[in-house]
């Protein structure tokens, strides 16, 4: 997809919306396919980076933006059920915004070109969505199209080291295997991941 098209997040925000809601709290500390992270974790997370990518799309620069994603553990909230929710809406709406695919941009501590932002926004919601659905037993469908920028973002540029992908290195899947598997292996996981495995 050219790099000039805008995205709508909208789809990829209300399906992680439905897995969350789906999430029983005794599945809150099961393992999932991020390495350290529980559910809790990656539902904490989520609702982080879509303040942070909200603000991202405004302009709006301070802590939410400024933090790399690393540096602190992910807390769930009490409120996250209301809380995770109205994140992913005011995240979706601030990237319908025409200006804020203009210019550059940062979250995570890193600045980008808005353009390419709201692609980590995309993949960003589509990668730990899998996480979510793998790690609590729900289906997981994502459109042709959203994985196919998750694909282009996250493929290492030609005669680049299988070691740099964008999250870490990149798990080896076959050619031929479903596009969902092959972003999932592009992410540095393992397509065929399930609970009883643990972390990673």
């Amino acid at each position: 997809m050219d790099k000039s098209t805008h995205i709508d997040l909208g789809a990829a925000a209300a399906r992680v919306a439905r897995l969350a809601e789906h999430i029983d709290d005794r599945q809150l500390g099961d393992p999932t396919p991020c390495p350290q992270y529980a559910v809790r974790e990656v539902l904490a997370h989520v609702a982080s980076l879509s303040v942070a990518f909200r603000d991202a799309a405004r302009k709006d620069f301070g802590a939410a933006t400024g933090t790399p994603p690393g540096s602190v553990r992910p807390v769930l909230r009490d409120g996250w059920r209301t809380e995770l929710p109205q994140a992913l809406e005011e995240l979706v709406a601030a990237w319908r915004e025409p200006g804020a695919w203009e210019g550059d941009t940062q979250a995570g501590g890193v600045a980008l070109p808005a353009a390419v932002m709201g692609r980590v926004a995309l993949d960003e919601l589509l990668i730990h969505g899998w996480d979510l659905a793998r790690a609590t037993g729900q289906a997981y469908e994502p459109d042709a199209e959203e994985l196919a920028v998750s694909e282009a973002l996250l493929t290492p540029e030609e005669g680049a080291s299988p070691e740099d992908g964008f999250f870490g290195p990149v798990v080896p899947v076959p050619p031929d295997a479903p596009l969902l598997d092959r972003v999932i292996g592009l992410s540095g996981r393992h397509p065929d991941w399930r609970p009883e495995e643990g972390g990673a």
